[in-house]
């Protein structure tokens, strides 16, 4: 069998510093990028590259991740708008871009791969500090569940 060599496959093992959530289905990471503060990718476990791919009890599960991801963020990052990214062209592993934006931010309202722009990266100890924020409300979200 030959091993797979996709970067989203080991994101979670060698970002440690980005972790947010382990989910049923997926791993939550703070985008290292947080010029759109909050910015996170939601990453299927298993190698898949289409939704389709997955049963519908998966399929099901993966979007209800998304969509408490993506409340979360809007929350806290008081967004206007989330938007939510599944492409899988430059690396085929199905996982999701989800991105809170704001009127007036740096591309509005065009999408933010619209400009090339420098990424905005934090200091190792504001990345901890917000992925301890985004935690913290994931988990008291399904707390409530």
């Amino acid at each position: 069998m030959q091993e797979i060599s996709c970067e989203m496959c080991h994101r979670w093992e060698n970002q440690p510093d980005l972790r947010i959530h382990r989910f049923a289905f997926c791993d939550l990471l703070l985008h290292s990028d947080q010029r759109y503060p909050g910015y996170c990718l939601l990453i299927a476990r298993e190698h898949v590259t289409e939704l389709f791919h997955l049963s519908s009890l998966h399929r099901t599960t993966v979007m209800q991740e998304v969509a408490l991801v993506a409340e979360v963020l809007a929350d806290l990052f008081q967004a206007t708008k989330i938007n939510y990214e599944l492409l899988g062209n430059m690396v085929p592993h199905m996982h999701w871009h989800l991105i809170p934006r704001k009127q007036g931010d740096y591309v509005w309202p065009r999408p933010v791969w619209a400009e090339t722009l420098e990424p905005m990266l934090l200091c190792r100890e504001e990345y901890q500090q917000r992925c301890r924020l985004i935690r913290q409300r994931i988990e008291e979200a399904l707390g409530a569940v």
